[in-house]
């Protein structure tokens, strides 16, 4: 089947519903229940978009299928090009708030396919599972989620040590027709979705008794035993007017609970190789195409909060002081950085081994250790400007209370009315202080993990000899002279 649209995103989330819990209930019908009608509606409305912008975001693949384009393997720098286009209108129709748009993961999937050679090193099977799902996913345009980390229960230990050997998910048996797995997983965010994607992290220790917790698999969200435990939404059914961003683009996070989750091996992409787990996003591409992605989203995410604070600068008339000039001028530097980290990727691409115009990894590397520490200075930076201005905006109800008169005159700005102002400084609110925004915050910090060893892993694998060579040959010049 071709490409889907927003109504068939809604029809089968209401006819293969995962099974989601929220706040001590089973939720029945995720594209109506308050907490996640709002996202099930954003997200819908990204399969409209890719119809609404055909030859941008589509794409009809060897076997005649019209396909979403971020499902492409590309083979040429244009086809990555492309590729980045279709990424950057979702972010944008998103204000780069949907960290876990699909098209994130569909990058993931076509990355495994594209290097399914170095999966069926281990086995045959492995590689042939990896372009079968990936044919499987993008001809029917499903959407996934994904988990990674292990949970938070005794932090010094490695799964195998904790209390409970099935604290973290691990495979209990073995048949001839697939594996069963026992535990649970952090942190599946857009549970909203078709299916998940469960693979480790890249922090497995090589012993033998961390191999049952290493595998890479994909399976429904609907799978028996499977379970999603959410925590407290951050969209409190309030009107877009009100909550401009939470009520809209509420991704959802979850602990996934395997309850003998029965995984057939032709789902199944990993198995028991601590090694090869630990290798596999790096070897096939998977991270470096996943990384494109999120740098496209985080350009349109910078574009929405320097277009956010410039609107609130003129609405309010300060655009005379030095401060607001500095601060507005280091957004658009943080801005034109993620463009200019994204032009280098796409410029110097090359075929990988596996024939894959893979993103040059430096530039990605670089954007992804350095969005974390400049997103809080985004955030703070709308702060400053709108200070008191942000906690005393009046709700819709207020505005057609009692006191809307009162209103009208003492809400108004320097350019703009009090009805014209107080959308713009709600949404503010809604992009730097309210839970929606707290969470966005913390996400970004921790987007690719840890920062404090994402900056290790930085250190560890970029060669710097070339550059202590030339400052040693420069003490050598000036000892010399």
């Amino acid at each position: 089947m071709p490409a889907r649209k927003g109504k068939d995103v809604i029809t089968r989330l209401k006819q293969q519903p995962p099974t989601i819990y929220h706040r001590g209930e089973q939720v029945k019908d995720v594209t109506t229940h308050p907490a996640f009608a709002g996202g099930v509606s954003s997200l819908s409305g990204l399969y409209d978009l890719q119809w609404q912008h055909e030859n941008e975001m589509l794409f009809t693949n060897e076997r005649g299928v019209k396909v979403g384009r971020s499902f492409m393997i590309p083979k040429t720098k244009e086809e990555l090009k492309s590729i980045s286009r279709m990424m950057k209108r979702w972010s944008d129709s998103t204000c780069g708030m949907m960290g876990r748009s699909p098209d994130y993961l569909n990058r993931s999937i076509s990355g495994y396919a594209g290097g399914a050679a170095f999966l069926a090193e281990a086995r045959e099977l492995f590689g042939e599972n990896a372009r079968n799902l990936h044919k499987y996913l993008s001809e029917n345009d499903l959407c996934m989620t994904h988990t990674l980390i292990n949970p938070q229960a005794n932090r010094a230990v490695g799964p195998s040590q904790q209390v409970d050997p099935y604290l973290a998910a691990r495979v209990k048996e073995e048949t001839d027709a697939g594996i069963v797995i026992r535990g649970c997983r952090m942190l599946a965010t857009l549970p909203i979705s078709d299916e998940i994607m469960v693979l480790p992290s890249t922090l497995l220790s090589s012993k033998p008794e961390d191999a049952p917790y290493a595998f890479g698999f994909v399976i429904p969200n609907n799978t028996p035993g499977l379970k999603f435990q959410c925590r407290e939404t951050v969209d409190y059914d309030r009107s877009h007017y009100d909550h401009p961003l939470g009520s809209r683009f509420e991704e959802q996070d979850a602990v996934v609970i395997f309850d003998d989750v029965f995984v057939p091996w032709e789902r199944v992409l990993l198995y028991r190789d601590v090694e090869r787990c630990n290798k596999a996003y790096a070897a096939t591409g998977a991270v470096v195409h996943m990384s494109h992605q999120v740098l496209c989203k985080n350009i349109a995410k910078s574009e929405f909060m320097l277009g956010l604070a410039s609107l609130m600068v003129h609405t309010i008339g300060v655009e005379q002081f030095q401060h607001i000039h500095e601060k507005i001028a280091e957004i658009w530097c943080i801005t034109e950085s993620m463009k200019a980290f994204l032009r280098a990727a796409e410029e110097d691409a090359a075929l990988d081994q596996y024939g894959v115009m893979r993103p040059a990894w430096d530039p990605l590397d670089a954007a992804r250790n350095m969005y974390p520490k400049a997103y809080p200075r985004l955030v703070q930076i709308i702060q400053q400007i709108g200070a008191s201005g942000l906690v005393a905006m009046p709700t819709e109800a207020d505005i057609n209370g009692p006191l809307k008169e009162d209103i009208k005159k003492f809400y108004q700005a320097a350019r703009a009315d009090a009805y014209e102002r107080i959308p713009i400084f709600r949404l503010a609110w809604d992009a730097s202080m309210s839970a929606f925004a707290t969470r966005q915050a913390l996400y970004e910090n921790f987007f690719f993990g840890d920062p404090v060893r994402m900056a290790g892993a930085l250190f560890m694998s970029h060669d710097r000899t070339e550059v202590m060579d030339r400052v040693r040959e420069f003490l050598k010049k000036a000892v010399e002279e």
